[in-house]
């Protein structure tokens, strides 16, 4: 019999794992074969977005969590596409570059923001790069893409240049979700909703009759623009007041007072402005009711001439100063301090407004049956955030505004005639900057004239580009074959809060494409919050930066205690305190590993009672574990595992074997066959807790068992089945009973106790007297 190598290390060291991830680059262990005949496990990794350090500690432990996915797949018998990318679109990357050089895009010439956003991305991305490799994440590092690529803004170009030839894209002027901070239109996806502290303006209006009525309105500023008043039909406060109308103070114009479910009785005094616009519902109601629209409010966040003298100043500042007008004429009846539900930039946080612009639509309205039934066939992990997609998809009421008055994102490919001004599309293919480019064509398409042209500035907003992730990384238009065999993907990790924008505009586009479903599977995770369970945010200075910890504590500390930590979906509390804590069950494994490495392992041993017990609960650890491996849900098999190593293997197994396993007082077959048990459960602890602490599981099985990486094996098979673990309560009951009342008599663990073994137990007898120095 060959003996095993023995761990002399006395604790487990994380720096050997940077060493490890070497070999495993080096080694190729995790690469993509596209020729394979195994079945083809897909990803659609998130690309990170490289927005600021630090980079978020639940980004982070969603990354991790990723790679045990594909790490899951791969041990399932999978062959695992797993690719990374790097999101360097948007709005978040021009605030950062603001920030980080102290300027303003829209003063600072459009090249050299643009430089300057590439140079401020690439510091970001190393970090992320390095926090990545460093969890030992076994994506496709080699060959990352960005989203601000050559390749990948062709392939968002040739999307939209399809879509436009298919007829589903218009440019069209109507009220936009606008950012002033931002100075761009924003989707209603990028709509997020704060409590504000705001003010109440309760304001007397004269009736024609010489009576007066009080509306109370949170934006007084928009009196210039008001078309209507409204009271809801079942309030019969107001029902006299039907079809006459109210005259607006300061601006002294008429309006009819309307009937409207849309309004509120219990708000203020019941009635309300319909101004141009203060919410969505004033939107809704001009559309309805025909209103004609009053711009008060321009692109600067300064009021139109229509607010009279008030006009080129700043909304905020009118407010101020109406509020005083109106008090100065006596309109105003009260004030009141109240918190106001207030529709912000998702971005920057800036309370936005609803301007009339002009913009391109991608039409969705007439998708969304067909997006609904995706979204109902498609697998989600887990079942319950499927609703959180149902509930956007029922809510769309627009088409998708695409187009974006910012730097730094994927150009809109169009060239207008400065003869018909109508816009010409380039073939795709290319990569087009319309706005420092000539066009690649020398006549108008639409009246022939070969006069000069001139470009479009705007981009695309961002979802444009990351919404065909699933598209690049299949090759579409690219690579035939691999599109083939990549497409649809499998499954899509992601977080709960873009639910409505990535996964929802992937689908979208996917669909409109190629008629098919990105992919078959959502993986939605929890937001990682502070340990007071707020959401972490850089403007709060609660973030908690992950690199110091995975260098203080290592990957796979990192690794567990966010698998461990929370159910898949949920959020999850981060605490280095419990990161910390971690380390001691990897140490426990460690010990146990170390233990067992002194001692042979048989090819085949004739087993006891006590050794098919705890292979009859090895099978269910197995069984339970690959329940939670198969639902991608990592709390599931770390918990299960932790319980069975720690509390049921080395807590009473290996303390029961101890004597047997050295040969004191067994023949060599019980002992052969401790050494056999020891052994097998060990070698599947460490192929069940292969994807979730790789690094840890790879050095013990490398030292005692296989040269080859324990990353190329399958997941075990459940080999034992006895009625035994039904006695498993028992048998723990009676072990603690006797180390309680060892310690109440004063006895250490080794001294000899007097006792009676009972009859379920007899099967055990000879390993518990032994284990317990029991003398009947």
């Amino acid at each position: 019999m060959k003996l095993q190598p023995r761990i002399l290390e006395t604790r487990w060291d994380p720096t050997l794992e940077k060493e490890i991830s070497d070999s495993w680059a080096k080694g190729k262990i995790t690469s993509f074969n596209l020729n394979t005949k195994k079945k083809i496990f897909t990803i659609d990794t998130p690309p990170p977005y490289p927005s600021g350090k630090p980079w978020h500690i639940g980004a982070a432990v969603h990354y991790s969590q990723i790679d045990m996915i594909a790490r899951t797949a791969r041990m399932l018998g999978f062959e695992v596409k797993f690719p990374i990318g790097i999101d360097r679109n948007g709005l978040p990357v021009e605030i950062y570059t603001e920030n980080k050089f102290s300027i303003e895009m829209h003063k600072t010439p459009r090249e050299k923001f643009i430089e300057l956003c590439a140079h401020a991305l690439d510091d970001v991305e190393a970090e992320m790069l390095e926090i990545m490799k460093s969890m030992g994440m076994s994506c496709n590092f080699d060959n990352y893409y960005r989203t601000d690529s050559k390749d990948y803004r062709i392939l968002t170009q040739a999307t939209f240049i399809e879509l436009w030839n298919r007829g589903l894209i218009y440019e069209s002027t109507r009220p936009n979700i606008y950012c002033i901070h931002c100075k761009t239109t924003i989707a209603d996806a990028e709509v997020e909703y704060e409590e504000l502290a705001t003010q109440l303006v309760y304001i007397n209006f004269d009736l024609k009759d010489g009576k007066q009525i009080t509306i109370a309105t949170t934006r007084p500023e928009l009196l210039c623009a008001c078309q209507a008043v409204i009271f809801h039909p079942d309030d019969d406060r107001y029902k006299n007041l039907e079809e006459t109308t109210v005259v607006l103070p300061i601006y002294n114009r008429e309006v009819s007072i309307i009937q409207s479910k849309e309004t509120k009785p219990e708000f203020g005094t019941g009635l309300a402005m319909i101004c141009s616009y203060g919410d969505f519902s004033d939107v809704r109601l001009f559309r309805e009711l025909g209103l004609q629209e009053i711009i008060a409010i321009n692109e600067e966040g300064k009021m139109t001439e229509n607010a009279g003298k008030h006009s080129s100043q700043l909304v905020e500042d009118v407010r101020i100063q109406i509020i005083k007008d109106l008090k100065e004429q006596g309109s105003v009846v009260k004030i009141e301090e109240i918190k106001h539900r207030t529709p912000v930039c998702g971005r920057c946080h800036t309370p936005i407004e609803i301007i009339s612009m002009k913009e391109y639509y991608l039409k969705q309205i007439e998708y969304l049956p067909d997006i609904r039934k995706i979204a109902e066939n498609m697998l989600f992990h887990p079942e319950t955030h499927r609703q959180i997609l149902l509930n956007w998809i029922d809510s769309v009421t627009i088409d998708w505004p695409i187009s974006r008055r910012r730097y730094y994102g994927t150009e809109i490919p169009i060239w207008y005639c400065k003869e018909c001004d109508k816009p010409n599309i380039p073939k795709p293919g290319k990569y087009y900057q319309p706005w420092k480019e000539k066009p690649p064509f020398k006549s108008c398409q639409h009246c022939g004239s070969k006069k000069s042209f001139v470009g479009e500035d705007r981009t695309f907003d961002t979802w444009m580009d990351s919404s065909v992730s699933s598209l690049f990384i299949s090759g579409y238009l690219r690579d035939n074959k691999r599109f083939k065999k990549t497409f649809p993907n499998t499954l899509r990790p992601q977080a709960k809060d873009i639910v409505r924008t990535w996964l929802f505009y992937s689908i979208l586009r996917c669909f409109q494409l190629t008629n098919q479903p990105p992919f078959d599977q959502a993986w939605i995770m929890g937001y990682g919050v502070d340990e007071k369970g707020e959401r972490m945010s850089k403007s709060r200075g609660n973030v908690v930066d992950p690199f110091p910890i995975l260098k203080k504590y290592g990957a796979d500390t990192f690794r567990f205690w966010g698998a461990s930590e929370t159910s898949l979906g949920s959020d999850f509390r981060c605490s280095v305190q419990k990161i910390a804590s971690a380390s001691r069950f990897l140490t426990k494994i460690w010990n146990i590993s170390r233990f067992i490495s002194s001692f042979p392992k048989p090819k085949e041993a004739k087993l006891t009672n006590t050794d098919k017990w705890i292979l009859a609960e090895l099978g269910n650890l197995i069984k339970n574990s690959l329940k939670g491996y198969k639902g991608f849900n990592f709390f599931i098999p770390s918990n299960t595992i932790r319980e069975f190593a720690w509390n049921l293997f080395a807590a009473h197994y290996i303390e029961m074997v101890k004597k047997r396993a050295y040969g004191q007082g067994f023949t060599r077959d019980e002992q052969k066959a401790a050494w056999f048990v020891l052994h097998t459960c060990l070698k599947n602890i460490l192929l069940l807790l292969a994807p979730i602490t790789p690094f840890l599981t790879e050095v013990i099985w490398k030292q005692l068992y296989y040269k080859k990486s324990i990353h190329v094996n399958q997941f075990p098979e459940i080999k034992w089945k006895t009625d035994l673990s039904e006695i498993t309560s028992d048998l723990i009951r009676f072990n603690s009973k006797i180390w309680n009342d060892k310690k109440e008599k004063g006895l250490s663990l080794k001294e000899s106790i007097k006792t009676k073994i009972p009859e379920k137990l007899k099967p055990f007898e000879k390993d518990l007297i032994h284990m317990h120095n029991i003398t009947v």
